[in-house]
């Protein structure tokens, strides 16, 4: 290893431990200890730069975002985001556009031009997930209902930057949209979810069952991380981001069986690479230039803790929560952080913003991530507040409209014509996803084939020829389930369209027309589609006369085929999300865990300052060694331990629980006497 790397990642990981310390025993955040370490290092602080090799450690920052991801990828499965979906959807919607006019307006406000204004309310768009993930890990709030609308939320925005900085680029190349690069943008970039989740969803838990198989952790692990940062290393390729790929990776995972053992394998690995990505962000806070744009600073803080409470807690109501979650879920997204610092270091990389602006994005970060965890704790309270000064016809009225509104998504027959329409219709825009997916990658492959194969016999017509006639055969599956689908779909409209006391006797011949008209027409559209679709691949008119026969007579020979295919892929993709995960270690069922405890006995015992276990780890008191009973909880100044580790102190004043037979609790009680 280079000496200099070693020596800047030694100095990165003691400080932040130091000051991981100190934040933990003043019961602050630790996310601000590891930007603080960043900044007392750093190039800015005085009397010389600690870290030699600033750039490696940004380097090392990037796996610290993509294991952050990952983990959010398996704390939120895609099991939990059907449930959230609408929230998430009109939250970060209404959050990001009112929040770009708010950005957008300061810097206006402020003589700034008009490029810095556009990016600052792009910076200001866009909450941190790394960050919210931190807080609410230590405020051991993940697991409640508004942590799983946050979630959602943030992968609703993660999605929506990705359009956004594509649209900022070509904004600052042409000073203006182009509705055609926004299309062709979002058509991509659907294509790159919908087939990397089937395709994830088909593969990866039947890959992990067999890894599984060998009860290796070791297999296990190197497995999943190997997946992580092969999925974030393809979103690269296709000019996506490394977050975005960790995190599909990790929503495709959390529907292994294997789930629990995965998270507790990959939760040291992220704590790691996390605690140098938070400290490589305070490497780049400069006091001085923060000191002379702190009236900016100041402002652009307030306006967005305000702007992000009052827009996400709003577009969370709206979408039919009540008013107390609606408010947790706004002050648990008032702060800004990654994605605002990857659109401001693209501004600067573009040469259309001023160089202050990104110190004054990681300044605001900073700032509002200090606020984070004080407004996840204080929301109940200030609901409490409103509640109480809240007239009483204004809360009735609020809450009939949320009844209002979570009624309407329970109205509606599941049997109705219109229920099967729907449910058609999301199936042939999914296969129509996969189809452009597969072209998309078939694009890819001829370029990459091109550019490693210049000599190839026939050149670039021949590659093209064999590329398009690769991805027809692959598409060929999702192509037949289309048109299967499409006639089903044909068909129930014309009953709906043409009813028998309207049509009589012509009832039938009206209902064959209509459905052939449909029907037709969906053809001709799929043709099309697929003709744009291929327009980059099309070779010569010889071959593609030749390819046209070749796939010809392979659907005639193979649909059978092609449909068993697809239909076991359907098979597969059911089965993963109605299979469900292994259950955790310590989340058995009773069924299975009481013939265990038949003759075991629990009881307590505190600890005095003159007991032999005062001060002591578990692991130093060899307890079930020395007596045959074990410590499963500890009850201490009102907190509860379940299950502590070997490593947890007992400290003087504790309440034990210990189990074991009643000989076994008595020889404990005398060692720890």
């Amino acid at each position: 290893m280079h000496h200099t790397l070693l020596q800047d990642l030694a100095i990165v990981m003691m400080v932040a431990a130091i000051v991981t310390v100190i934040f933990r025993r003043l019961k602050q955040p630790v996310v601000l200890g590891y930007i603080l370490a960043g900044v007392i290092i750093g190039p800015h602080t005085p009397p010389y730069a600690l870290i030699e090799d600033k750039h490696t450690i940004e380097t090392l920052s990037e796996l610290g975002v993509i294991f952050l991801m990952f983990a959010l990828g398996l704390e939120f499965s895609l099991r939990k985001l059907s449930k959230v979906g609408a929230t998430a959807l009109i939250g970060a919607t209404m959050e990001i556009v009112l929040m770009v006019w708010v950005g957008y307006q300061i810097g206006r406000a402020f003589g700034w031009h008009t490029m810095d204004s556009v990016f600052l309310g792009a910076i200001l768009a866009i909450s941190s997930t790394t960050i919210i993930i931190k807080a609410l890990e230590e405020l051991g709030k993940t697991k409640e209902s508004f942590a799983q609308l946050i979630f959602g939320i943030l992968i609703v925005e993660d999605i929506l930057a990705i359009l956004m900085i594509a649209m900022l680029g070509a904004f600052a190349t042409t000073g203006s949209l182009s509705a055609a690069e926004v299309g062709v943008t979002v058509g991509k970039l659907s294509a790159f979810l919908g087939v990397l989740l089937v395709a994830g969803l088909i593969i990866v838990p039947r890959l992990l069952n067999y890894v599984a198989k060998f009860k290796s952790n070791e297999m296990l692990l190197v497995t999943v991380t190997g997946l992580c940062l092969g999925v974030s290393m393809l979103a690269v390729k296709l000019e996506y981001s490394v977050a975005l790929g960790a995190f599909l990776i990790g929503a495709i995972i959390a529907e292994a069986r294997q789930i629990a053992k995965i998270e507790m394998l990959m939760h040291p690995v992220r704590d790691l690479f996390s605690a140098v990505f938070f400290v490589s962000i305070g490497l780049l806070i400069d006091p001085k230039v923060l000191w002379e744009h702190i009236g900016a600073i100041s402002v652009i803080s307030l306006a967005v803790v305000l702007g992000k409470v009052i827009t996400c807690g709003l577009g969370t109501f709206v979408a039919g929560n009540d008013l107390r979650t609606s408010m947790r879920v706004g002050m648990g997204l008032a702060q800004i952080g990654e994605f605002s610092f990857i659109i401001a270091a693209f501004g600067l990389q573009k040469g259309v913003t001023s160089e202050f602006l990104y110190p004054i994005a990681v300044a605001v970060s900073a700032i509002t991530t200090l606020l984070t965890p004080y407004l996840i704790r204080s929301s109940d309270t200030i609901v409490a507040w409103s509640e109480k000064v809240m007239p009483v016809s204004v809360s009735r009225a609020l809450d009939a409209y949320t009844h209002w509104v979570g009624q309407l998504g329970k109205s509606g027959s599941r049997r109705s014509p219109s229920t099967f329409l729907k449910k058609w219709g999301w199936q042939i825009a999914l296969n129509l996803l996969l189809i452009a997916g597969v072209f998309i990658g078939a694009f890819y492959a001829r370029r990459f084939a091109l550019e490693r194969w210049p000599e190839a016999p026939g050149g670039d017509n021949a590659l093209k020829g064999m590329v398009l006639l690769g991805a027809m055969l692959l598409s060929l599956p999702m192509i037949i389930a289309v048109v299967r689908k499409w006639q089903a779909f044909a068909m129930l409209l014309s009953e709906m369209s043409v009813t028998r006391k309207a049509a009589g006797e012509r009832t039938a011949a009206l209902r064959a027309v209509v459905q052939m008209i449909a029907f037709v027409a969906g053809c001709v559209a799929l043709s099309i589609y697929i003709l744009l679709l291929s327009s980059a691949l099309l070779p010569s008119w010889n071959l593609l006369i030749v390819l046209a026969l070749l796939l010809l007579v392979a659907t005639l020979l193979l649909r059978r085929s092609f449909i068993r295919l697809h239909a076991r892929a359907q098979v597969a993709l059911v089965e993963t999300f109605e299979t469900p995960p292994a259950p955790h270690p310590h989340e058995e069922s009773e069924s299975k865990v009481h013939p265990l405890l038949r003759e075991a006995q629990l009881d307590t015992i505190t600890v005095s300052p003159t007991s032999t276990a005062a001060g002591k780890v578990i692991a130093e008191l060899k307890l079930r060694t020395l007596t045959g009973a074990s410590i499963v909880g500890i009850e201490r100044s009102g907190e509860n331990v379940i299950n502590p580790g070997i490593d947890e102190e007992i400290k003087a004043g504790d309440s034990v629980l210990l189990i074991g037979t009643i000989a076994q609790i008595e020889k404990a009680k005398v060692v720890m006497g």
